[in-house]
């Protein structure tokens, strides 16, 4: 077998192998970078975390949407659903967070005497 006209070498195969790797670390970092905002947001329990997280894979392709999850996942997002009150809200984002793996902030642990409500 051979390329163009010579037989391959070890240095030929040297090539295909730095060029596969070469390849898996451009591939590894291109995911590091689309997971970047939701892993930060879920680090800095986001009220949002999830759809922060959506917006870094999903809008990485076209650019803008992946800047505005990054900026939003450093974001201090401060927003209190008006359905349920403060207690409940800081209780559904513990409650997310954990879902998503990240470690719960001190100010949205339990207190010592809370339980879980239904």
């Amino acid at each position: 077998m051979g390329l163009l006209g010579q037989p391959l070498g070890y240095y030929d195969y040297l090539t295909f192998v730095a060029l596969i790797l070469l390849l898996a670390a451009v591939m590894a970092l291109f995911l590091f970078l689309m997971g970047l905002p939701g892993r930060i947001a879920i680090k800095r329990n986001h009220p949002h975390a999830e759809a922060v997280k959506i917006m870094g894979w999903m809008g990485f392709l076209a650019v803008v949407p992946w800047v505005h999850a990054f900026m939003w996942a450093f974001h201090d997002g401060v927003t209190v659903d008006i359905r349920r009150g403060p207690d409940e809200e800081k209780d559904a984002i513990r409650k997310d967070i954990e879902r998503m793996g990240g470690t719960v902030k001190e100010e949205y642990q339990r207190k010592s005497g809370e339980t879980e409500k239904g």
